[in-house]
């Protein structure tokens, strides 16, 4: 296993969602139900990937928990044995929904996130991220979302994963809301560290303000509709990990318009390379 500490590239199943056949999302609401339908249509298979990305030679990985097409103990069985006889880590599971503070859900929702928990230690991952919230940034959501992520971390810890959350929907639109949220988490969960959830003449700006906390990165870069990658934003953003001493995964996250996925993260190869 990769050491956690150590800079390297990794990439999410994200930026791979064409290539897996842009299979539908699904969320709290749908329980567990998979939309079968929308899976294996693509070029490659969720099986077939880590052997993929062996050969990009990039050897971690980021799951989406709505690329998984089964949930079936075989399966699961199977996948993680592609990623171990690829020599790939799992890293994360990325657990893309549910509402911990939600002011009726939120039970509801906290479980649901806790049966992803166990399949990700079923998968072999190390960490895996939750949402720490969709509701609104007041105190008290604040502090209902500590409270619910440690719970989570207590589970994710019981089946060897670090529970991480991310600078990500409502609850966190600001550096105070992050860190007013990590005051009160006492160590027991870590940040995803994402570029491109934040926008505005204050982004730089903010990310720096965070960027201490990044246990992980989602190195995303923004591409225009012409296709052409913003170095300046890219770069900058980067230069942010490096002052504050970054030392974990670059998952690079391409959602550029051009369909060639592999194209892409390769651009953002190149750029990400130096700062490994």
């Amino acid at each position: 296993m990769t050491n956690s500490t150590e800079r390297r590239f990794s990439v999410s199943t994200w930026s791979l969602h064409r290539a897996l056949g842009r299979p539908d999302f699904y969320g709290v609401e749908d329980g567990f139900d998979i939309p079968m339908a929308t899976h294996g249509r693509g070029a490659l298979s969720l099986l077939e990937l880590p052997a993929r990305l062996a050969t990009s030679g990039i050897r971690t990985m980021e799951l989406c928990h709505f690329h998984l097409p089964s949930l079936d103990a075989g399966y699961l069985a199977e996948l993680r044995a592609e990623i171990q006889a690829a020599q790939v880590e799992l890293f994360s599971l990325l657990i893309d929904d549910g509402d911990i503070v939600h002011p009726t859900h939120a039970e509801r929702d906290q479980a649901w996130i806790g049966r992803w928990i166990e399949i990700a230690g079923t998968l072999g991952a190390s960490r895996t991220r939750v949402v720490a919230g969709k509701s609104a940034s007041t105190p008290a959501n604040l502090t209902r979302s500590a409270q619910g992520l440690k719970q989570l971390a207590t589970q994710a810890e019981a089946v060897g994963l670090r529970l991480m959350t991310e600078n990500w929907f409502a609850v966190l639109p600001t550096p105070a809301a992050v860190h007013a949220l990590f005051e009160q988490l006492d160590g027991h969960v870590g940040l995803c560290l994402d570029f491109g959830n934040w926008s505005g003449s204050d982004k730089y700006a903010n990310l720096a303000q965070i960027a201490t906390y990044a246990e992980s990165c989602h190195a995303k870069a923004h591409f225009s509709e012409a296709g052409i990658l913003d170095t300046a934003d890219y770069t900058r953003c980067l230069e942010i990990t490096r002052a504050a001493h970054f030392a974990g995964p670059y998952t690079l996250i391409y959602s550029g318009p051009d369909d060639d996925e592999w194209a892409g993260l390769a651009r953002e190869v190149q750029i990400v390379q130096p700062y490994l």
